[in-house]
């Protein structure tokens, strides 16, 4: 109440100021314009045409106010309209938004600057993630549609009666093969949604690095030695603290690529160092190389390398990408040096590992 009380005194005061300054204009004008032209009236005369002439002028400014008021009440209701469009516009998936160009809000020192800037940007950065998701449906539906369609066509020939058993048995075979490659491509989006969730359980503990190297190694060794590769292993002894189960998938991963992309005789060398507080691990092969504009890529998911090098060679495209999302997870990082038909080599480093 007492608030109440205090804005109609002030109201009050504001309105006798007014009118006290709109006559007192009144008196001088009315005083300069006698004065030059000789005039003079009765008193009462001059007290009726200055009063007059007084209330015309408050009346002339309340206009004025309320004019100016009325403006910028409406300039105030299209901002919010046009906000309130943008909004509407932004939830039907729409994302092409620019406030930029309102009348009136586009000085950086408006106060509504920041506003309009935070729905751009947020427009912005939902077109960005609608495209990499329309991108990212496309290329599953892609990988996915190349081993059904393999699948079905197989699946349709084995009720040929004339196949005869061998042609059968090779049918089955590319059946199962891609089958296994369908798995495999649900399986890494699993992982890939997993490690990217909230609720993945990320436990670390302190174990030997070189021993977990070593134990891959041996683990992959059917297909190193089947392609008569020699593996060369420079691997210090080292502890790092870290989630083993994920880790372990890293290493499969390179090792996998590393021995998938190096020919018959070729060579792989696996080491393990420590750079002053960092621990290092490179892996180096003599396979076909990444050109420099593939390597930009080289992470991205569901990025083949040159497809048509590897025509025959399975894969989702999303080794390399879970191998990218462990390691950032870890707080480490990982490089890719490569030319055409002279190998490549990852190297990977895990900052704040001390030797041991």
């Amino acid at each position: 109440m007492n608030k109440t009380r205090l804005k109609m005194f002030f109201g009050f005061l504001t309105v006798i100021v007014s009118l006290s300054v709109c006559w007192a204009a009144a008196f001088y004008f009315t005083d300069f314009i006698y004065g030059y032209l000789h005039i003079h009236f009765n008193p009462l005369l001059t007290q009726l045409i200055n009063s007059l002439l007084g209330f015309f002028i408050f009346g002339c400014g309340i206009a004025l106010v309320s004019r100016f008021s009325s403006r910028q009440r409406k300039n105030h209701m299209e901002f919010f309209q046009s906000i309130t469009d943008a909004m509407k516009q932004i939830a039907t998936g729409d994302y092409n938004v620019n406030l930029s160009k309102i009348s009136g809000h586009d000085n950086p020192g408006d106060p509504f600057a920041d506003l309009i800037d935070n729905i751009n940007y947020m427009a912005s950065e939902l077109g960005e993630m609608e495209q990499l998701r329309q991108e990212f449906v496309s290329n599953v539906s892609h990988e996915i549609q190349s081993p059904l369609t393999s699948i079905s066509g197989f699946a349709r020939a084995l009720k040929n009666d004339k196949l005869d058993h061998d042609e059968r048995l090779h049918y089955l075979s590319i059946i199962e093969t891609e089958s296994q490659r369908l798995s495999k491509i649900s399986d890494n989006l699993l992982k890939l949604t997993y490690l990217e969730s909230e609720h993945h359980l990320f436990e670390t503990k302190r174990y030997r690095l070189d021993k977990q190297l070593r134990n891959i190694v041996l683990s992959c060794e059917p297909q190193w030695t089947d392609k008569n590769i020699e593996m060369d292993l420079s691997l210090e002894d080292a502890e790092i603290v870290a989630d083993k189960e994920l880790l372990d998938q890293v290493w499969t991963n390179l090792l996998n690529n590393a021995i998938k992309f190096t020919p018959d005789e070729g060579s792989i060398n696996l080491s393990l160092y420590h750079e002053q507080d960092a621990l290092i691990v490179e892996i180096t092969d003599t396979g076909i190389g990444i050109t420099k504009e593939e390597q930009l890529h080289l992470f991205e998911r569901f990025y083949k390398a040159d497809k048509a090098r590897i025509r025959n060679a399975s894969g989702s495209g999303l080794g390399l990408s879970i191998v990218k999302t462990i390691i950032d997870m870890h707080e480490g990082t990982i490089f890719v040096k490569s030319k055409p038909k002279e190998g490549t080599t990852f190297k990977i480093s895990f900052g704040g590992q001390s030797p041991s």
